[in-house]
């Protein structure tokens, strides 16, 4: 093929990066660069097209080449890392957050101290979730802190701190003080300490406050204060660019009367991830006739709940682009009625939807605890997951439901891959387990637990954390056995597996489960108690600390909940020692499937769609 200008290749080039025939596109732009050797972009292409080959070596060489022979290197290198920096965040949207990644060293090695640089390219190393890229996404993260003169910045810059190290199980006197750090900084904003434009980028923060400590009295007014400002501050700038008030530039919603209403579930993720597997039971139960149901989805997958989905959904599922005026504009257009968000303080999309008010009744449900952003109206709780005085540190109006705020039908299975003595343990052994993320792992938690090993002769304890290295979760754990005078023999830990099917297969390895606090499993504990094993949990006041309390509840399980320290270590002693016990709930559990609320989502759908159609009445 043949072109004959430098205009004709950029657009055969342009063509073949969106078929990913990069290939072709270096070679247009090498004969793009051959008709106008001026021009800096072509090089800047012809390097990303390389790189994304997988020829590192000579996309850099491609990029330096005009750096060395401009008469203005400054602002050549300037006009690259401008270009590096906005194709790295298009990889990293597009979920190829390892190429992104590996795109941010190089903008590292261009402006190593430019906090402009240093805060995308550790969410970039983030985003890869491998533990090589999270490790070296501390140390940047840090630099940017230092470097930083903006709140916002410096908010963000321990988030990632905080995250990197949680998740990676590193040393906890520094994972505290970046939280002390990070706690103060969002005080400071809930105070009305900035009005910086870069506010809105804060809506999805606090989660670590919840990850903590368990103190919402305190803990729950800072976030509702920033997210009051977030909001604010991303309303006046929407409204700012279109001139007139984004709430009120759509035609109002008619009322209800001989008409479905309209739900719209609006998350990042209606996929195979834990929200994907809760859903699905109501999404299966809805009654469509009364109900018009609209998913809007942020994140495409090809997994099978995805699918499933879609193919029950069809045009009522949505895919929408990551930006909250895209979304917000969607779903106003869509008239929904109720908008319930899934995600909260997961997703920042998400999150600045809501802020907008896209429908007159919108919903906090299923994900981490309320948002906190006055746009929302309702949070969903039970009789259990919130103490009754909850709703005076609440921004938004609690609804309880009459049983549970969660439930489903059950979980499937496949054939377990590990047997005890694959693991070097008897199959006499009492075996304890926790399957959380690193985030969840608290010391003084783990130090209960390592207790209740030393107090039960012949047990073990199986761990598994998500994202962190088996090596860097042995010295963790193996320093608080070491603290306790457990012998680091007795500590057991499980790669990952392919899927949540095996996962649940594997279970059965256990004997009792050993929650976390201050923040519970959620679905791990379901998956628990629908395979029979006994729980272990320490109840507090915040939502993320009674998760398995109100599950076991449900379930008809008292035992096993403990409202301090010390019955902690006696439930989990008790559990340990008992055998008839333990074969009791395991029994109860079992028996729950025909007949407690936690396992009936026909039920449990009847009572969301009535606090539907009453929070209708109610507007």
């Amino acid at each position: 093929m043949t072109f004959s200008s430098a205009a004709d290749l950029r657009s055969h080039a342009e063509l073949c990066f969106a078929e990913a025939n990069y290939a072709e596109a270096a070679l247009a732009y090498e004969q793009a660069i051959a008709l106008e050797p001026e021009e800096l972009s072509h090089y800047w292409q012809l390097g990303l097209a390389l790189f994304l080959q997988g020829e590192a070596e000579e996309a850099q060489m491609a990029w330096m080449t005009p750096l060395l022979e401009a008469t203005e290197q400054s602002e050549a290198a300037q006009s690259l890392l401008d270009f590096l920096l906005a194709q790295g965040q298009a990889l990293n949207q597009a979920g190829q957050y390892e190429a992104a990644a590996q795109l941010g060293q190089i903008c590292l090695e261009l402006a190593p101290d430019d906090v402009k640089v240093l805060l995308p390219v550790a969410n970039w190393m983030q985003h890869t979730g491998d533990t090589d890229w999270l490790l070296e996404s501390i140390p940047v993260a840090e630099l940017c802190l230092e470097r930083s003169t903006s709140a916002i910045d410096n908010v963000l810059s321990t988030h990632l701190i905080l995250s990197a190290l949680m998740s990676t199980c590193g040393d906890w006197q520094q994972s505290w003080s970046s939280y002390q750090t990070h706690k103060q900084l969002l005080a400071n904003i809930a105070a009305g300490d900035t009005t910086d434009d870069a506010l809105p980028n804060l809506l999805g923060m606090g989660a670590f406050l919840l990850y903590f400590e368990d103190n919402p009295q305190v803990n729950r007014p800072i976030r509702n204060q920033f997210a009051a400002a977030c909001q604010a501050s991303l309303q006046r700038q929407v409204e700012a660019q279109r001139g007139q008030q984004y709430h009120q530039s759509h035609i109002p919603i008619a009322d209800s009367v001989n008409r479905p209403l309209k739900i719209g579930y609006l998350s990042e993720s209606l996929r195979q991830h834990s929200i994907g597997w809760l859903i699905r039971w109501l999404l299966s139960y809805h009654d469509r006739d009364r109900f018009d149901i609209h998913l809007y989805s942020l994140l495409p997958a090809e997994d099978l709940i995805q699918q499933r989905f879609r193919a029950t959904y069809g045009d009522r599922f949505h895919d929408l682009p990551p930006t909250a005026v895209e979304i917000a504009d969607r779903i106003y257009q869509d008239e929904i009625d109720i908008l319930v968000e899934l995600d909260s303080l997961t997703g920042l999309s998400g999150c600045g939807a809501i802020a907008l008010k896209p429908a007159p009744i919108q919903v906090n449900w299923l994900g981490y605890d309320a948002s906190g952003i006055p746009g929302v109206d309702y949070f969903i709780a039970d009789p259990y997951v919130l103490p009754e005085n909850a709703q005076s540190y609440y921004s938004e109006k609690i609804w309880r439901l009459p049983q549970t705020y969660i439930a489903v039908d059950g979980f499937e299975t496949h054939t377990p891959t590990l047997r005890r003595d694959q693991l070097g343990i008897p199959n006499d052994a009492i075996v304890y387990l926790s399957s959380q993320s690193g985030l969840k792992r608290h010391p003084d938690n783990i130090r209960l637990q390592m207790q209740i090993l030393k107090q039960v002769p012949h047990s073990y304890f199986l761990i598994k954390s998500w994202r962190a290295s088996l090596e860097r979760l042995e010295e963790f754990f193996g320093q608080f056995a070491d603290a306790e005078g457990v012998s680091r023999d007795r500590l057991r830990f499980l790669p990952g597996v392919a899927s949540e099917f095996v996962h649940r297969a594997n279970l059965g390895l256990a004997d009792v489960v050993l929650d976390t606090y201050p923040y519970n499993g959620a679905t791990t504990t379901l998956e628990a108690l629908w395979l029979g094993l006994p729980i272990v949990t320490r109840v507090g006041e915040q939502f993320a600390s009674r998760n398995s309390y109100t599950m076991m509840m449900n379930a008809g399980i008292p035992e096993g909940i403990a409202w301090t320290g010390e019955e902690y270590i006696e439930w989990g002693t008790r559990l340990g020692k008992d055998s008839v016990l333990r074969e009791e709930i395991s029994y109860r559990l079992r028996r729950s499937r025909h007949t407690s609320p936690l396992w009936n989502a026909g039920a449990f759908t009847q009572q969301m769609e009535a606090a539907f159609e009453q929070m209708w009445r109610d507007r």
